[in-house]
């Protein structure tokens, strides 16, 4: 192989015409937004979008300051600084691969305790939107109400210490008060992670944290600042050795490449305190109605995503394609979301929910994602209350079957025991594993014990119904495996 290029702004004019490069003058870039969690799903949608916009030689006042909140964030800081900030995205299409480097992040704050750097960032009136993606698990939500959860420590601590935060949504808070105080105005708060109703949630989150420790700025905050809706989707898988050689096939070294799917879909509510960028100019949609689109995604997509990875886990089966070529779980898929999902979602302009269980069916069988079942499978004590278990209440309430949907509540139990079908191990793979594989293995025996988790489960246990499928779909799980309860559930 000829001798790679390392990325950086010097040696993009050196990049092959195999490599799509930035069309803006990176130098001229001014700072408008900071983006909070800066993995890869966020490089390779949000900044994507602006990216394109910038190619076209519009809002080059909106460039991207990165910002962490964990300790293991500093280290995706390194690897972006030393590469000036860039990221290779490289589109995994099973008619061929391509690549381009993104430039439209153009700092990276320092990760700290007590967020000084990230706090003084927000709080410059240049920037105009706080954008998030913290994980479906990171806004602090009572799982059984899905209120804010004041209890944790973290928020009990930033409540005492708000000069000293720990969490993304105390600094926030921390700079708006700077803000208030200068007479800057708001910023516009966008959540870009998995949730339903993602902005009214980090409304939630912020206002009630400001209102534990001060609430004039509480009730500011709520009046003054914008919290759009949003739905965003694309399957990003992980970064490993791979993904890194993929980079080395477009003669690039990159210490952090992001690859992607060949679909991408961004809709949000135009609702921009401090204005915007034009990302519709790139393909993203601004719309009223993102309730709609997000349930169909979250519902079809994100819950389709856990209705396999269990089963998936549980056979030893590791990339979502690999699943998908599986008949039985590729089956299983589509019953329970033609029957026990779809007909709780209503259709989006051009888009029925069964037209998008068929697009779905495709990209999940993508054979160039390198996505794993465990990625999908992570944090379930989150994604099942949030993907899963809302398509339970809609059948529930209007008299609708919940079997398909039970087998899955089961499939998750049987996988949090901690032991696959072939004898080898899992590893935690949860924030809350030690209590769901105590809960797994006692279910064995009482599978109410799983549903009296009411922190993810809420009052579903009470339900007759669904309580019975599910006990009855755990035993069938391990008194016969995962293949035999499918088949069971599928029919003849």
């Amino acid at each position: 192989m000829d001798e790679l290029t390392p990325l950086s702004n010097q040696t993009l004019a050196d990049l092959g015409p195999e490599v799509r490069v930035p069309a803006y003058d990176r130098s001229a870039l001014r700072a408008g937004i900071v983006h909070i969690g800066l993995g890869n799903f966020h490089r390779a949608h949000q900044a994507w979008y602006l990216h394109r916009v910038m190619d076209q030689g519009m809002n080059h006042d909106w460039a991207i300051i990165g910002a962490g909140v964990r300790a293991g964030d500093a280290a995706m800081r390194d690897k972006l600084l030393a590469q000036d900030c860039l990221t290779t995205l490289i589109e995994l299409d099973p008619s061929g691969k391509s690549a381009e480097v993104c430039g439209a992040m153009i700092g990276f704050l320092p990760v700290e305790e007590g967020h000084g750097a990230l706090i003084a960032q927000m709080s410059d009136p240049a920037i105009r939107i706080v954008s998030l993606t913290v994980t479906e698990s990171g806004y602090f939500i009572d799982a059984a109400s899905g209120g804010f959860s004041a209890a944790h420590p973290d928020i009990l601590h930033d409540a005492a210490h708000p000069d000293h935060p720990r969490t993304a949504f105390g600094a926030m808070i921390a700079a708006l008060k700077a803000r208030r105080a200068a007479g800057h105005g708001p910023f516009t708060c966008m959540s870009c992670d998995n949730l339903q109703g993602n902005g009214a949630v980090l409304r939630q989150t912020l206002v009630a944290l400001a209102r534990l420790g001060d609430p004039d700025l509480a009730d500011w905050i709520d009046a003054h600042c914008s919290f759009p809706n949003s739905m965003v989707d694309c399957i990003v898988p992980a970064t490993g050795p791979k993904e890194i050689e993929l980079a080395h096939g477009f003669g690039l070294r990159d210490n952090a490449p992001v690859t992607h799917e060949n679909f991408r879909q961004w809709v949000i509510e135009d609702a921009f305190c401090a204005g915007r960028p034009d990302w519709d100019k790139a393909g993203a949609t601004f719309s009223p109605d993102v309730h709609d689109y997000e349930t169909m995604k979250i519902r079809i997509l994100n819950g389709g995503h856990q209705i396999i990875a269990g089963p998936a886990e549980i056979l030893g089966l590791q990339t979502i394609a690999q699943t998908m070529a599986h008949a039985g779980i590729r089956a299983l898929l589509h019953k329970v979301v033609r029957e026990e999902i779809a007909p709780h979602v209503r259709a989006v302009p051009d888009m029925t929910p069964l037209q998008y269980l068929d697009l779905i069916d495709r990209r999940f069988a993508n054979p160039e994602i390198a996505d794993t079942a465990r990625r999908v499978a992570f944090d379930g004590s989150s994604r099942h209350p949030g993907f899963i278990l809302p398509s339970v209440r809609s059948g529930l309430a209007t008299g609708a079957p919940v079997e398909g949907l039970a087998l899955v509540s089961a499939a998750w139990a049987r996988y949090c025991t901690g032991i696959r079908e072939d004898a080898s191990t899992v590893a935690p793979n949860d924030p809350h594993w030690d209590l769901l594989q105590a809960r797994a293995i006692a279910a064995q025996s009482d599978p109410q014990k799983w549903l009296e988790m009411t922190q993810f489960y809420g009052d579903l246990g009470e339900s007759a119904i669904f309580a019975e499928a599910f006990g009855r779909w755990l035993d069938v799980i391990h008194a016969r495996g995962m293949s035999a309860a499918i088949e069971a559930y599928l029919g003849p």
